[in-house]
């Protein structure tokens, strides 16, 4: 891998990790737990470990103190720390160990200080080292190899990484947490201790070659870092993809049934919602979470106030059109549709019955609060669990765009206008 496509590898990863970063810390100071804080520091350290590491941050650093070979102290440093995060991690979500607190403490206390007698044992060797050569940001584990003081550096980091990395593996292996979520994230996790291990493997021969004055393998060292970015990569999939998926749909679903937020609750009473702003929905909402129980909750409060609008031609007339164009349809509307539908337009029809009810209030010079009409009316799909409310409105939102809904509406006011023609004058 040339210098130009690792600064670009590098740097890329820099962006996505700093994303990651931000993301971590923002749900971390909604739900602020022992394990989100570790992987909020873990991707806060892996940012600037990706900058440094980088042949152009490399040699930047070494210019700006004045010794070539500077940046790797803090590059392994920051590796060991990573990964000693991560580590730590797999304690945390280990049922058995949370079950005896003296246990979880006593062996996160081992490998914190294990990792820490590391970190200072190469800090001693690295400042004795002579690393007066020129520097090689790709090749210093090979390049330095012949000085005993940075082969001690090399040696104590290898082992420490490979025995944390082999270890983090093994618990990957044999959690089997509840949450499907988190089974998903360690098998992906443990896998990519697989790719991280593998940038061991590929280094540990070169290295102890290049000792010896024989730099054969010092390629292959090269592409340990690509194992290494690889097993990064996954990590970075296995601690947020899941997270960020389950945010994705949320939004997803946050857009889904704003339609319905404006119809029954935006198009019903202003003080039904939580503030001015809390129906806006930006990219920029992080917490959506929050913001789309609230919206369900607005949502239903809303169909509350509507439900003594409600009349029964409205859901009948849904059924009425499904049966006459269902004929020439290509594909009839399922019950589970059919109720939607139905749910749609008598919501749709409801607001329309209010507003209209509202003008002639006004009209005829009332004031004060508008007395419904009469008992609440029947909606369909009123016996839905709690659980699986969520579902039923997005289906009520989506349906409020079908054909049939609209030709639902169209017919109910034309026989509404029949209707008032019809009647004396």
């Amino acid at each position: 891998m040339s210098e130009g496509l690792s600064n670009v590898v590098y740097l890329t990863i820099f962006v996505i990790a700093s994303a990651i970063t931000v993301f971590k810390f923002l749900a971390l100071r909604r739900d602020p737990t022992p394990t989100l804080a570790l992987t909020a520091a873990m991707f806060l350290t892996a940012s600037p470990v990706y900058v440094l590491a980088s042949p152009a941050g490399y040699r930047a650093v070494g210019e700006a103190l004045g010794q070539p070979s500077f940046a790797t102290l803090p590059v392994y440093l920051g590796i060991l720390a990573c990964f000693a995060y991560t580590h730590v991690i797999t304690f945390l979500v280990d049922q058995e160990l949370r079950e005896e607190p003296a246990a979880l403490r006593r062996v996160v206390t081992t490998w914190t200080a294990t990792y820490a007698a590391a970190a200072i044992l190469m800090v001693a060797l690295f400042v004795s080292a002579d690393l007066s050569k020129p520097a090689d940001p790709l090749k210093f584990n090979t390049r330095f190899a012949d000085d005993p003081y940075v082969l001690g550096f090399l040696a104590v980091f290898f082992v420490t990484f490979g025995c944390g990395t082999l270890n983090t593996f093994w618990r990957c292996r044999r959690l089997e947490p509840e949450d499907p979520r988190l089974q998903h994230s360690l098998k992906v996790f443990g896998v990519a201790m697989w790719f991280v291990f593998g940038y061991i493997v590929l280094n540990t021969p070169a290295i102890i070659l290049a000792a010896f004055g024989n730099h054969s393998l010092d390629t292959v060292a090269v592409w340990g870092n690509v194992t290494g970015v690889t097993g990064f990569l996954s990590m970075c999939y296995g601690l947020s993809g899941s997270a960020v998926g389950h945010w994705l749909r949320e939004r997803r679903d946050i857009r889904t049934l704003q339609p319905l937020w404006d119809l029954v609750v935006g198009g019903v009473d202003e003080e039904l919602a939580f503030s001015a702003r809390s129906a806006q929905s930006t990219l920029f909402t992080w917490n959506v979470t929050f913001h789309l129980h609230r919206q369900v909750i607005e949502i239903l409060d809303g169909i509350r106030v509507l439900r003594s609008w409600v009349t029964p031609g409205a859901a009948e007339s849904v059924y009425a059109v499904h049966q006459r164009l269902s004929k020439n349809a290509e594909r009839p509307l399922t019950e589970v549709e059919l109720e939607a539908a139905a749910t749609a337009t008598a919501l749709w029809d409801a607001v329309e019955r209010l507003h209209a009810a509202r003008r002639r209030w006004a009209l005829q010079g009332h004031t004060g609060q508008l007395k419904p009409p009469g008992a609440p009316g029947h909606l369909p799909g009123e016996g839905t669990p709690a659980g699986a409310e969520r579902d039923r409105l997005r289906r009520v939102a989506r349906a409020l765009g079908e054909p049939l809904v609209q030709a639902a509406m169209t017919e109910l006011s034309h026989e509404r206008a029949g209707a008032v023609e019809a009647t004396p004058r």
